[in-house]
């Protein structure tokens, strides 16, 4: 199966830049409600992810400071503790199934290493209940 079919494509996908500075983060994070959200670099390439948890800390632990000072820190300056793997765009369903189960979506790149969106958790879940729907059927 064709991990395209299941693709939130870049567009309808929230995402920071690496010229991001960590007040952006803060706010974007907050406005989706998201704990996660991937990084890009100029280029559109995927560099990794971020959590809410590595922000915190590193305000925490690193900074020292308040949401002004945070204006002035690019998100690439903040440790992460690990970022999502991300598939190409020719991997299979297997793949993407093996990488949800540790995380909560999957980033897609094409050929040239350009993240052109994500395939959520949901999405597979939604693939594997349809699977099992059709299975019931024919037993």
């Amino acid at each position: 199966m064709n991990v395209l079919f299941y693709l939130t494509p870049k567009c309808d996908c929230a995402y920071l830049e690496d010229r991001d500075t960590l007040r952006q983060a803060l706010e974007k994070m907050e406005a989706r409600r998201y704990s996660v959200i991937p990084i890009l670099d100029r280029k559109g390439h995927y560099i990794g992810t971020i959590t809410e948890g590595d922000l915190l800390w590193n305000i925490k632990n690193k900074f020292h400071l308040d949401l002004r000072e945070a204006e002035r820190i690019n998100i690439t300056e903040v440790d992460r503790t690990r970022d999502y793997m991300p598939i190409s765009i020719r991997s299979n369903m297997e793949d993407l199934i093996e990488l949800a189960l540790r995380q909560n979506f999957v980033p897609v790149c094409d050929d040239n290493d350009s993240f052109i969106g994500l395939v959520t958790r949901q999405e597979i879940l939604r693939y594997i209940k349809k699977k099992l729907d059709a299975l019931e059927k024919t037993n």
